[in-house]
């Protein structure tokens, strides 16, 4: 029987979206790798489900490229696809870029404040080794321009797409510059706190091609 033991029971009934967000949350971070067959009633029976909202939920993240799916056939844990991972650090790059090329004039100091916070945690999760922590509070300190911005479709597109990402850098984290993303992270809040847009747009597209680089040698 496929062991789904790192999967916490939903605490709440229902639901699909819940589904999702817990069978993709151990995807990305590992615990369910590449190639693991996703029964849906195993699945259902680990989250304390039924079995149509896990459905549902294998669907959904069909979609998403994160598992694959045959009719009568297998579901299971999607691969690395080196084209779909190319495809989604090239979008995702130009969709932050937008974020803090229109979030720029609305972020305050509160939000700067919050970035620096998220980069403080950023710093000792990469200190102590602690991917999951860094990885949250990475995705922390982007998504704050990305909410400034008040564009709904770039936010639901990175939602979608970002996943691929940081799937493949829980498996890598070793190899990527973290230590290098402290500084830039300082370096775009220090431009966008200083209102100079050109520069943020530019080391946003840093950050986002420093790791198509490494994505692209795994």
């Amino acid at each position: 029987m496929l062991d789904v033991s790192a999967l916490p029971k939903v605490s709440r009934p229902l639901l699909r979206d819940e589904a999702y967000e817990r069978i993709r949350h151990a995807i990305i971070d590992g615990s369910l790798p590449p190639g693991t067959p996703l029964r849906d009633a195993d699945l259902a029976e680990q989250l304390g489900l039924s079995r149509a909202p896990v459905r549902q939920a294998l669907l959904r993240l069909a979609e998403d490229r994160l598992v694959v799916s045959k009719p009568q056939s297998y579901t299971r844990v999607a691969e690395f696809v080196a084209d779909d991972v190319r495809d989604a650090v090239r979008l995702v790059r130009a969709l932050h870029e937008l974020a803090v090329r229109e979030a720029l004039p609305r972020l305050g100091t509160q939000q700067i404040a919050e970035m620096r916070e998220a980069n403080d945690r950023f710093r000792a999760a990469v200190a102590a080794g602690d991917v999951g922590r860094a990885i949250e509070a990475d995705d922390e300190l982007h998504d704050i321009p990305v909410r400034a911005c008040g564009n709904r479709a770039v936010a639901a597109t990175l939602d979608r797409y970002t996943p691929l990402l940081r799937r493949l850098e829980y498996a890598r984290f070793s190899s990527l510059p973290a230590h290098r993303s402290v500084t830039r992270h300082e370096e775009l809040i220090a431009a966008l706190e200083g209102g100079d847009e050109a520069a943020a747009a530019r080391l946003t597209s840093t950050i986002w091609t420093d790791l198509e680089a490494l994505l692209e040698d795994a």
